[in-house]
C-alpha cells in the first residue's frame, strides 16, 4: 500500500469516527447543554443529560443550590438528574469542569422574582369597540344621473382600512358619519379623511354621492366600528390585576384584518349549547352573555396572543382560586397535559390532552405547541375542539404552560397552542427583553 492509499484510508477513517461520535447520543446531549437558564425564584428546576460525566459544578451559593447542596463546589454525575434550586432573583453563572478539571461550559443564569397566576376556563363575553371606523367593503352609489360609483373606493379606500378622523375630528362611532354626510350636502366641501393602512397613517379626501333612492348622501363604504363574541379566559394576575384571554387575535369577520382596540370590555357568559366539530367543519359554542351590567374588565390590548386589560371583579366559577406556578416556553415538553374549559353552562373542568409537538421559540411566535384532546368525555361532548375554546388554559406538571389557540379542520381533535410565557408579556407581567425580568407591580 503506498502513501497515498494510505491517506486516503487514514482520512476515511477520521470520517468515519467523526461521524459516528457527532451522531452518538452523548455528544448530542453535551452539544445539548445550554449556555443559558432561566429560573423562577423559589421554583426548582431538573435537567437531564445522560452523560456517564463527572463534573464539578461552581455556583455562588447565596443564588443557586445544586442537587439540595449549599457548597460553592459540588461534584456531580451528569448521567443522573441535576437540580437547580434559586435562593434570589438576579444573575449569576454556573461554570462546569468536566472529571474537576477541564473546562466545559460557563452557564449564565438569569432568576426572575416568582410569578404565579390563576387559571381561567370560564367562558367569557367579548365586546370590543375599534379605535375608528374599519372599511368592511364598498358600496356602488346610484346617482340623480343614473350612474353607480363609489366615492370611497375613488378615493383610494380599502377594505381593512381604519378611518381615524374626518375633517380633523377623532371618529369612532358609524351614527357620526350619517350627520357629517348631511353636512357636506349643505357646503359641498370635500371630507379630509385621516385613515390607518398596515399601521401608518394616510389621508385622502372624498366626496359624498346623493343616493336617488335613499335620498341621502353616501360614501359607498360599508363600514363598522365594534364587534362582540364569546372567548375563554386564560388567566387572571391578582397581584398585577391583569388578565388574558382568547390566545389569538380578534379579526373582524369580513375583512379578517385584527382589530385596532378603542375600548372593550369582557363579561361573564354562558354555554348554552355545543355544535360538535367534525372532519372539515370546527364546531362552536353557543354561549349568552350574563349580567351584561356587571363588567368583569377593559380591554385595552388585541395582540397575535389574544386580549389583555384589567381586570376589575375577580372571575366567579373558577376551578381552582389557588394560584399556580407559570412555565417559560423551553420547560414544556411532549407528553400528557390538561386543559381548563365549559362545555356547559358556567362550569370550569379539566380534561386531558397530550401535547404532541412543542415548537424551539426564542421569541414571541405563535403554533408554540400542537395539542391532542385525549379525553373521551370532551371528544363525546364536543368532537374536540370548538369555536369558543380558544383561549383554554394548558396546565403541565402542576404549572400553566399555555393556551389553546386554533382547530386543526381535518382533524378537530387536534389544534395548536401558545405558550403562556408571550401572553405574560403582552398582558404587561413580563418584560419582552431577554433575560426576562418581570415587571415590578406599579
Amino acid at each position: 500500500m503506498n502513501s497515498n492509499q494510505r491517506k486516503r484510508w487514514f482520512g476515511l477513517v477520521l470520517v468515519i469516527f467523526i461521524c459516528t461520535v457527532g451522531f452518538s447520543s452523548p455528544f448530542q446531549q453535551f452539544a445539548a447543554f445550554p449556555n443559558e437558564l432561566r429560573l423562577f425564584s423559589g421554583q426548582m428546576k431538573r435537567l437531564q443529560y445522560g452523560v456517564p460525566v463527572h463534573a464539578e459544578v461552581t455556583v455562588d451559593p447565596q443564588m443557586l443550590q445544586i442537587n439540595g447542596s449549599t457548597k460553592q463546589s459540588l461534584s456531580v454525575n451528569l448521567n443522573e438528574p441535576l437540580s437547580v434550586q434559586p435562593n434570589q432573583s438576579g444573575q449569576t453563572n454556573m461554570k462546569v469542569k468536566l472529571f474537576g478539571k477541564i473546562p466545559f461550559k460557563t452557564v449564565k443564569v438569569n432568576v426572575v422574582p416568582d410569578l404565579r397566576v390563576i387559571p381561567g376556563g370560564q367562558t367569557i363575553g367579548v365586546k370590543v369597540k375599534s379605535a375608528g371606523i374599519l372599511i368592511v367593503g364598498h358600496h356602488q352609489v346610484m346617482d340623480e344621473s343614473g350612474h353607480k360609483q363609489s366615492p370611497g373606493e375613488a378615493a383610494g379606500l380599502k377594505l381593512g382600512d381604519l378611518i381615524t378622523s374626518i375633517n380633523g375630528s377623532p371618529i369612532n362611532e358609524v351614527n357620526k358619519v350619517g350627520a357629517i354626510c348631511e353636512q357636506f350636502g349643505e357646503t359641498r366641501e370635500p371630507l379630509h379623511i385621516t385613515y390607518k393602512r398596515d399601521g401608518k397613517l394616510s389621508s385622502t379626501t372624498l366626496s359624498p354621492i346623493f343616493d336617488a333612492d335613499d335620498k341621502a348622501w353616501r360614501l359607498g363604504l360599508y363600514i363598522r366600528d365594534s364587534a362582540a363574541g364569546v372567548g375563554t379566559l386564560t388567566f387572571y394576575a391578582p397581584d398585577h390585576g391583569v388578565y388574558g384571554a382568547l390566545g389569538h387575535v380578534i379579526t373582524d369577520m369580513d375583512t379578517q384584518t385584527p382589530i385596532e382596540v378603542g375600548t372593550g370590555q369582557i363579561l361573564q357568559s354562558s354555554v348554552t349549547s355545543i355544535n360538535k366539530s367534525e372532519t372539515g367543519d370546527p364546531g362552536s359554542k353557543h354561549a349568552t352573555f350574563v349580567k351584561e351590567g356587571r363588567i368583569l374588565g377593559n380591554i385595552e390590548k388585541n395582540t397575535p396572543f389574544g386580549i389583555f386589560g384589567k381586570m376589575a371583579i375577580a372571575p366567579e366559577h373558577s376551578y381552582s382560586p389557588k394560584s399556580m406556578p407559570v412555565a417559560f416556553a423551553e420547560d414544556v415538553k411532549e407528553g400528557p397535559a390538561q386543559i381548563l374549559t365549559v362545555v356547559n353552562g358556567q362550569k370550569v373542568e379539566r380534561y386531558n390532552i397530550e401535547i404532541a409537538h412543542v415548537s424551539k421559540q426564542t421569541g414571541p411566535a405563535t403554533k408554540g405547541m400542537v395539542i391532542k384532546i385525549t379525553d373521551k368525555r370532551l371528544l363525546t361532548k364536543t368532537g374536540g375542539i370548538v369555536q369558543g375554546m380558544s383561549g383554554s388554559p394548558i396546565i403541565q406538571d402542576g404549572k400553566l404552560v399555555g393556551a389553546v389557540t386554533h382547530v386543526f379542520v381535518n382533524d378537530p381533535t387536534s389544534g395548536y397552542g401558545c405558550f403562556i410565557e408571550w401572553m405574560l408579556q403582552d398582558a404587561g407581567i413580563l418584560m419582552k427583553s431577554s433575560p426576562n425580568w418581570l415587571k415590578e407591580a406599579a
